[in-house]
């Protein structure tokens, strides 16, 4: 399949497939282990085989698409989604953020953001040390969520034993007020760990896909296939311990071999 280039910078590029359809797939690069070139484009069959296109958007670096090409690709996004009917987005963590801070441009209706960051400025989230380093020179003007509100609908998905993801999560909920804030206990960084291991992540690419009609059900899918994750017994076993219970820390690690072992 074909990728076309819609914005090709030096620091962040934007690639579409299938560019021709009335409605838009966006997604975006998240936190990478090894940041300084850029990935392959690869599109999401999820949303191509439903008739939409898929825009993808990177950063050559970890600094959440602000640097001095942001407003270019701004500008270049704007432009380019002038012809579609519906745009729905989806990101992580950093890609999280990235969906939020260009939502205007890119007129999205509807979103899944996971796990993502308000903002990384230490000035704004002096609770979140996680990111300093990336933060460095970071530029708040460029870089705030406030103004940038939209219509647009969809939830945050957040683990609540993850307090600072918690706490970048309702911040962004006051800032895009029609947007759900959804917890997933033991989900993990990002959230949606155990929906993925539960077999039920392809259910959550269709439910944006078709309207993402109650985001309040992803809670409950999340709740039906926690059991078969090993990732949620082992986080609950992480924290029950860290919280002095330790029965219950042993019960869970039990059931993270059990599923080990029938894998």
């Amino acid at each position: 399949m074909k990728a076309h280039p819609v914005f090709d910078g030096g620091r962040l590029r934007a690639t579409v497939f299938r560019p021709r359809r009335k409605k838009l797939f966006v997604s975006f690069r998240q936190r990478v282990g090894a940041p300084g070139s850029f990935d392959e484009p690869r599109p999401v069959m999820g949303f191509v085989t439903r008739s939409f296109a898929h825009l993808h958007i990177q950063s050559r670096e970890n600094d959440w698409f602000i640097n001095d090409e942001t407003e270019a690709l701004e500008a270049a996004l704007s432009r380019f989604v002038e012809r579609y009917d519906e745009v729905a987005a989806m990101g992580f963590s950093m890609g999280g953020y990235g969906a939020l801070r260009f939502a205007r441009a890119l007129r999205i209706d509807r979103i899944l953001a996971i796990s993502p960051q308000v903002s990384i400025d230490p000035e704004v989230v002096p609770f979140d040390r996680r990111y300093r380093g990336e933060a460095d020179g970071w530029d708040g003007a460029l870089g705030t969520l406030e103004g940038r509100g939209t219509q647009m609908r969809g939830a945050v998905l957040v683990d609540p034993f993850k307090r600072m993801d918690v706490e970048h999560g309702r911040m962004i909920r006051a800032l895009f007020p029609r947007l759900t804030l959804v917890m997933l206990p033991c989900g993990g960084h990002p959230a949606t760990r155990v929906i993925r291991q539960g077999g039920r992540f392809d259910w959550l690419k269709t439910d944006l896909a078709e309207g993402l009609a109650d985001p309040r059900e992803i809670g409950r899918v999340h709740r039906d296939v926690r059991r078969r994750s090993e990732s949620y017994w082992l986080h609950l076993a992480e924290i029950a311990r860290y919280r002095g219970r330790e029965g219950l820390a042993q019960r869970a690690e039990a059931e993270a071999e059990a599923l080990t072992e029938r894998a």
